[in-house]
């Protein structure tokens, strides 16, 4: 896109964009024309421009701008558009409605900046004369945020939803309990909340943390959501990351009789569930009761970073892997992993878990490789769905440069802007087989040092933006032609009051030098 036409200047880029001449306007004589199928599209522009243009877009079959669902343009997929601008009409079409869902974000960046910052504006409200056809590379865009270390507000989780929907990511990856938190409110067993949602204090700074959500107020989320095309996955975890569960439950451990806190410390916790079947009946019990609130198609179960040092000492589990016929008790977390993984596909659920090395967790699951870009290739290769997070390309809660004034975050490991936009989902060596098991990829913002929505905000932007440009455009997108884009799609950001860090020459800097 030249950069005499910023306002032609999108993320992620389109797979084609034309310019034509003249402009297009919006104004209190526009209507819109929703064919069958379109009603829900043309009600999200209704509500995302409104309160800013002052514009009340009614419906009429004599509409200018026109959404339409045409079974013909199959080959754009599922998420892919069509969109057509000229000076007397706007043409939007797709064969599926999440392609409608997506164009609309199209529309939103090509209006000027000022149409997204939600307070009452004056226009004009015009977009450039424009052709696009458009197709994601890959399905599954995602962002992951924690809330169980740091609980955040859901008022706040709907503005993260509407930052994700302008980028075209469509999968929010909930991380709602671990052992510092449990966020997800289980009627069969109230004290994951009660007690579980409480710890006494972060490391040891002595300020109590607490929350957890409502059921009603999750199943208004996952509505907002896909109303803007973001399927809201659910990550419980198991058989570690359970110190929450357990200082709420202790008879679903090893040790019964030993009283735990809510983890007040970050790391890998020792604790973990047992093997005895009352924790089955716990697992499926819980797992019933997300799948009610979350229709996500896949529920994430965690599996990563499970010390096997309690079921070595324990009776029961020796005895349940001699009972089992396993090699020793390190082999019961792929059997505990096969038992869950079996149950969520008995309810018509794929399950999802984290894989440390592409391996380890049954075939039936959509494994998320996150040590090295290598395991992705193992895990596809093995029959796995995989989705690509190399923590060094993904994780927004590393450190984005080595300037004195970053924020405090997980140390050792540096992701600055070039490297999430250089991260490429399909790995290295992968033929046609492996490449067709490769989902996409998804951002991790972790928050153990991470405390409120301007921290996340500003640990998550622009990254957000390269990642959600790679996972889109694939290899159509250079780092060059993002960075000229990315410099006017701050305006949008702006806009938006969106707290990113700002672009510097550090900061977009390809190598990144010492301070």
């Amino acid at each position: 896109m030249p950069a005499s036409r910023p306002e032609l200047s999108l993320v992620p880029r389109p797979r084609k964009l034309s310019p034509r001449p003249g402009r297009f306007t919006l104004g209190q004589d526009t209507s819109v024309r929703a064919l069958p199928g379109a009603e829900a599209a043309a009600g999200l522009l209704r509500t995302l421009l409104g309160p800013t243009t002052g514009l009340p877009l009614p419906p009429s079959p004599e509409g200018r701008v026109v959404l339409a669902l045409d079974p013909q343009l199959g080959g754009l997929g599922d998420e892919g558009y069509g969109l057509t601008v000229g000076p007397d009409a706007l043409l939007l079409r797709a064969a599926r409605p999440d392609g409608l869902l997506r164009g609309i974000q199209t529309i939103r960046q090509l209006l000027p900046p000022g149409a997204l910052s939600g307070g009452r504006s004056e226009g004009p409200w015009e977009l450039p004369c424009v052709e696009i056809s458009d197709v994601p590379e890959h399905p599954w865009r995602g962002a992951m945020l924690d809330v169980a270390r740091h609980f955040q507000p859901v008022s706040y989780l709907r503005r993260y939803v509407d930052l994700m929907a302008l980028h075209k990511l469509n999968v929010l990856h909930l991380h709602l309990t671990d052992d510092q938190g449990w966020r997800m409110p289980v009627d069969a067993f109230p004290r994951l909340t009660s007690v579980g949602g409480h710890r006494a204090q972060s490391l040891s700074d002595g300020v109590p943390h607490s929350g957890a959500y409502t059921k009603a107020e999750l199943r208004e989320l996952v509505r907002y959501a896909r109303e803007r095309g973001v399927t809201v996955m659910p990550e419980i975890e198991m058989p570690g990351h359970v110190r929450a569960a357990l200082a709420a439950y202790p008879s679903l451990g090893n040790r019964p009789e030993r009283r735990l806190d809510v983890w007040t410390r970050w790391g890998v916790c020792d604790t973990v569930l047992g093997v005895h079947e009352e924790v089955f009946d716990f697992c499926r019990t819980v797992l019933e009761e997300v799948m009610e609130v979350f229709p996500s198609p896949y529920v994430h179960v965690g599996g990563d970073e499970c010390p096997t040092v309690e079921w070595e000492s324990s009776p029961a589990a020796l005895e349940r892997a001699a009972a089992e016929g396993l090699p020793g008790p390190g082999a019961l977390h792929g059997w505990f992993m096969a038992r869950i993984g079996s149950f969520l596909v008995e309810r018509g659920r794929r399950p999802a878990g984290w894989a440390e090395t592409g391996g380890g967790l049954p075939p039936e699951f959509t494994v998320m490789t996150w040590r090295d870009p290598a395991h992705a290739l193992t895990a596809a290769r093995r029959g796995h769905q995989v989705v690509t997070t190399h923590h060094r390309a993904t994780y927004l809660d590393y450190a984005q440069s080595t300037d004195p004034d970053e924020p405090p975050g997980q140390q050792g490991v540096l992701v600055p802007l070039h490297a999430v936009h250089a991260g490429e989902p399909v790995p290295r060596g992968s033929g046609p087989e492996e490449a067709s098991r490769v989902l996409g990829t998804q951002a991790q913002l972790w928050t153990e040092y991470v405390t409120t929505p301007e921290q996340i905000e500003y640990l998550a932007y622009p990254r957000l933006c390269a990642l959600a440009d790679r996972a889109w455009s694939g290899g159509r997108s250079d780092w060059t032609g993002f960075v000229e884009r990315l410099r006017h799609h701050t305006k949008r950001l702006d806009a938006l009051g969106v707290r990113y860090r700002p672009l510097t020459a550090r900061s977009l800097a390809t190598v990144l030098q010492g301070p």
